[in-house]
């Protein structure tokens, strides 16, 4: 769809022109996977693929909200007063529940408002689809309703959505990359402090492939909170033989002192991930500031190894499409993003090999899987933000 697309599915909905316009990112994690809710390290980057919301104000308490992307799922009505979660709501939880941690945070939201949202974004891919319509809905109430709220605070709220609301026991990592997201950025993210620094990518020859396995992933459904709890179990067992507070606070080599006591080696397999995957994402981000692409390959690969070895979290689909791009010419280095469970893989690759690349991956993982994956050219974007009229270009 394209803006006077959109424009007009607006007046069709509603019978009026938006006021505003706003958009917010997707994210893709270049390396750091599972390690956000471990107290450890995520290296995140918002992508130019994400999701809009037009809007309009209204002069009672009632919301009116529709998806492009779910139209036959058609205008979702709630208001101000019962802001409970309701699954007949479907997509509509995310927003309603910015709504409802806003103002319990003490945002004074004194109205409804009219809202069309539009993703491109490919649902249920691992690309934060959830947290990207959490914050675009947040920047929107931000401005419409003129409060005063911090960004780091917005992207908190988010999280507390996700996981309160909807009821995924996930850490911070994609709300804070959707909502702090810089151009051409990826973000250090210490997910125990929030400290965080921003690294320049520079590819040099090189550009970032999203590989879609087109196999959906459902969060809530899936094993995430199992694999959260296993972890929690392993850190209170290493809490009574060490002084830490997160499986983030070990190096390997204090973990592999500690790790006899995990008896359990399903708990234990779990428990190194963490605690390897963090190692991994600090030397990352040196590799990138040290431009040196060929070391932030191999660690992206050992990333996906761990993953499916050691956190069992990627399926044959992401292994299919990660194996099937080792192989190619012009590959540095590829890995599942995202929680796992289907959804999405990414790969570095020189810019010539790109159509050769595309093609045989495509290839064998067809051969493999029985369907075909999808592939998307990734350019790193900005965080959610209002759009400026000369802005609203949708990619």
């Amino acid at each position: 769809m394209d803006k006077q697309d959109l424009l007009g599915l607006f007046k069709e909905l509603y019978n009026s022109r938006p006021d505003r316009s706003f958009f917010a990112p997707g994210r893709i994690n270049l390396i750091g996977e599972h390690t956000d809710y471990n107290g450890g390290y995520v290296f995140p980057c918002a992508i130019t693929f994400g999701t809009y919301a037009l809007a309009r104000k209204r002069n009672d308490r009632v919301f009116r909200m529709y998806s492009a992307n779910f139209p036959e799922r058609g205008i979702i009505t709630f208001d101000l007063d019962d802001l409970a979660y309701k699954k007949e709501h479907d997509w509509a939880n995310y927003p309603k529940g910015m709504v409802k941690m806003l103002a319990d945070a003490g945002h004074p939201i004194d109205g409804g408002a009219d809202v069309l949202f539009y993703g491109n974004i490919p649902n249920g891919a691992g690309l934060s689809s959830s947290a990207s319509i959490e914050m675009a809905t947040g920047v929107m109430l931000e401005k419409l309703f003129g409060l005063s709220v911090d960004r780091l605070e917005l992207v908190k709220i988010g999280k507390k959505v996700e996981n309160e609301f909807i009821g995924v026991n996930s850490g911070i990592m994609d709300q804070f990359a959707v909502g702090m997201g810089k151009k051409n950025t990826a973000i250090l993210l210490d997910c125990n402090t929030l400290k965080y620094e921003y690294y320049p990518i520079r590819l040099d020859g090189c550009r970032i492939v999203i590989m879609n396995t087109n196999k959906r992933r459902e969060l809530a459904g899936s094993k995430y909170n199992e694999r959260r709890k296993e972890c929690d179990t392993a850190l209170q067992i290493l809490q009574r033989h060490a002084d830490i507070q997160s499986l983030g606070d070990l190096t390997p080599e204090q973990f592999e002192d500690l790790s006899p006591h995990l008896t359990d080696p399903v708990v234990r397999r779990r428990a190194k991930h963490a605690v390897y995957e963090n190692a991994r994402t600090i030397r990352a981000a040196e590799a990138l500031k040290r431009n040196d692409l060929q070391l932030f390959g191999r660690l992206m690969n050992e990333s996906h190894i761990s993953l499916r070895d050691d956190y069992e979290v990627t399926g044959p689909e992401l292994d299919a499409i990660v194996e099937a791009a080792w192989e190619q010419e012009g590959v540095l280095g590829a890995r599942m993003t995202g929680a796992g469970f289907g959804g999405c893989a990414i790969a570095i690759v020189e810019t010539e090999q790109i159509p050769r690349f595309i093609e045989n991956v495509g290839r064998i993982y067809k051969e493999k899987i029985g369907y075909e994956a999808a592939f998307y050219h990734v350019t790193i974007g900005d965080g959610a933000k209002e759009l400026a009229a000369g802005e609203f270009d949708l990619v």
